[in-house]
């Protein structure tokens, strides 16, 4: 693939036709079907943990992992992305998932993947270049903070059955019921972060979180044969049996076809249509969307960095579209690429996209032949896992180094996203900081822009100039927030001249507000009789200036191809053979 088209490339299943396309052999699905064994053992308790986190029983973050894992490999375009429930999405669903029940969850993320298919269509994929690090930083601290936050209920055993829609309330009520704190299930949760942060330490291959739910799953088990209660995936979740019994944990059994919108609603109810529904499930579809647009082609990104391939950005967003269609019939929720999931797939030797469809058969199993095994796990190591999740996606060193190292206004911008994402929503987060990014760049740019007075440098005039002339330099853009300051400026100096060279050769640009800024100086210079010599312009600022059918005005407005000829047309050095331009 050429330079940078990847940002436009086009095609369903492109990373697994290119795979094919470049020789598939029997070396490469065992490396692929090692990698997907292993990441898939990683998913399970991830995307189970990450369901509880967004509101819906664990069995349908195994539904999104093998359903979307399967499908977004199948279409997508970034060959080694593993796609699933992500930390990023909880502070979107979490409130929909209150709200409107899983029926209302399901139906956001069907029309999430019709936005990102159109997305795909209209070549969305090149725009991932023009978001700031500042804002990508800020909404993902931001979400990492309310994730943290959100697992202290279960962390603590506070035992809160429901959670307040807005973070400031979400923190007074977890302060308010601190004293109520249970110690069992705090100790099952830092036994499984002291596993986590020691086990890389001991060298040894096996994901850290599964010895620590393993270790905290034994430890609950052991504190409930003393007597005391613990909260597992058994004790809060159940199911209906086919003989109308109840089962609890997470039913052994495929995911089943049916319509999102047929599923139980707020309350275990049927979905109950409304405007007000249809307005709040469009802005989630359309946060959705946007954050998953973005987490996988950041991610695809990271991961053309450490293999040195190169993912189609389009290609990977209808893949990520299609995927997020067909998940919610068969029960799972938004989906994207998980960076950590696919860089683990990686450095476990995947080599094409086959990788993630065997991770996708590898949680698949899982759900069918572990999940009474499964219901043991304890809901404070599910936390504690969580929490872990949270710090990583924070990248809290990266966040510190911009805050110490980058200028005001990306600070500005970073601790904008943060607060808002923490605060209000996602939307509002990076809308604002998109918004203030593009208003801060806009200036910084307009500042560059200016005119200065160049009569006495030797570099580009070696013979003085006549009484009552100046010459001037203009370098940067003159477009709308630069050049009314910049010409306004220039009619202060002119004041009592007799002319001015304007050199342009270092303006390479000329908007409308520009022109307008220029009309509005040969106005002032005529009403002063000031003669503009104009020289060196550039290609686009002249061809806006024949555009807009600016011509010579005799005593008044002259154009030249450089400075040495504007300068031949002063009084008392048009005869002076000793004048250069050293600057030409």
């Amino acid at each position: 693939m050429s330079h940078r088209s990847y940002l436009f490339s086009l095609r369903i299943g492109h990373a697994l036709r290119q795979s094919l396309a470049e020789g598939y052999r029997l070396w490469h699905l065992k490396q692929d079907l090692l990698a997907g064994v292993t990441v898939g053992i990683i998913a399970i308790p991830l995307a189970m943990a990450l369901a509880i986190a967004s509101g819906v029983p664990p069995q349908y973050g195994l539904y999104t992992a093998v359903v979307a894992g399967f499908v977004i490999a199948l279409c997508g375009g970034s060959r080694f992305s593993i796609s699933g429930p992500t930390a990023a999405f909880v502070v979107v669903l979490y409130p929909v998932a209150q709200h409107y029940g899983l029926a209302g969850l399901l139906l956001a993320t069907v029309l999430s993947g019709v936005l990102l298919v159109l997305m795909a269509v209209i070549r969305f994929g090149r725009f991932i270049e023009y978001i700031p690090e500042a804002v990508t930083l800020g909404f993902t601290c931001g979400i990492a903070i309310v994730i943290a936050t959100l697992q202290f209920n279960d962390l603590l055993g506070l035992g809160l059955a429901a959670m307040p829609e807005h973070y400031l309330e979400k923190l007074q009520l977890l302060l308010m019921n601190l004293p109520q704190w249970h110690w069992p299930s705090l100790l099952v949760a830092l036994t499984t972060l002291a596993v986590m942060l020691y086990w890389p330490k001991l060298g040894w291959p096996a994901p850290p979180h599964l010895p620590a739910l393993a270790l905290a799953t034994f430890l609950a088990i052991a504190l409930q044969q003393l007597g005391f209660s613990l909260d597992t995936i058994g004790s809060r979740f159940s199911y209906l049996l086919p003989d109308g019994s109840t089962g609890f944990g997470i039913p052994s059994e495929l995911p089943a076809l049916q319509l999102p919108w047929l599923q139980s609603g707020p309350g275990g109810q049927p979905l109950q249509w409304s405007m007000q529904m249809a307005k709040d499930l469009l802005a989630a579809a359309f946060a959705m969307a946007m954050l998953g647009a973005i987490e996988s082609l950041l991610c695809a990104v990271v991961l053309d960095g450490m293999t040195g391939k190169r993912h189609s950005a389009n290609s990977e967003l209808l893949g990520q579209g299609i995927g997020n269609l067909v998940t919610p019939f068969f029960g799972g929720f938004t989906a994207t690429a998980a960076i950590a999931r696919s860089a683990a797939n990686v450095r476990s030797g995947a080599q094409s996209p086959v990788a993630a469809m065997v991770h996708a058969i590898t949680v698949l199993l899982a759900l069918v032949l572990l999940a009474p095994a499964l219901a043991y796990l304890p809901m404070a190591a599910m936390a504690a896992l969580l929490l872990v999740v949270a710090w990583t996606m924070s990248e809290a060193p990266k966040a510190v180094h911009l805050l110490k190292t980058a200028p005001s206004n990306d600070i500005w911008i970073f601790s904008i996203c943060c607060g808002c994402t923490v605060l209000f929503d996602m939307v509002v987060a990076i809308s604002l900081g998109m918004v203030i990014a593009a208003f801060l760049f806009v200036k910084q740019v307009a500042d560059m822009t200016r005119a200065v007075d160049i009569s006495h440098n030797r570099k580009f005039l070696s013979t003085p100039l006549p009484e009552g002339w100046k010459v001037f330099r203009i370098s940067g853009p003159l477009f709308f927030a630069a050049a009314d300051r910049v010409f306004g400026e220039l009619s202060q100096k002119l004041k009592g001249q007799q002319g001015a060279i304007l050199m342009m050769d270092a303006v390479t640009l000329m908007d409308a507000g520009g022109l307008a800024a220029f009309d509005k100086l040969i106005s002032l210079a005529e009403k002063q009789k000031v003669h503009l010599l104009v020289t060196d312009l550039q290609f686009q600022p002249l061809r806006t200036l024949a555009k807009a059918g600016v011509l010579p005005l005799p005593g008044i407005l002259s154009f030249y191809s450089g400075l040495a000829d504007a300068l031949q047309q002063l009084p008392g050095l048009a005869s002076e053979p000793g004048w250069q331009n050293s600057g030409q």
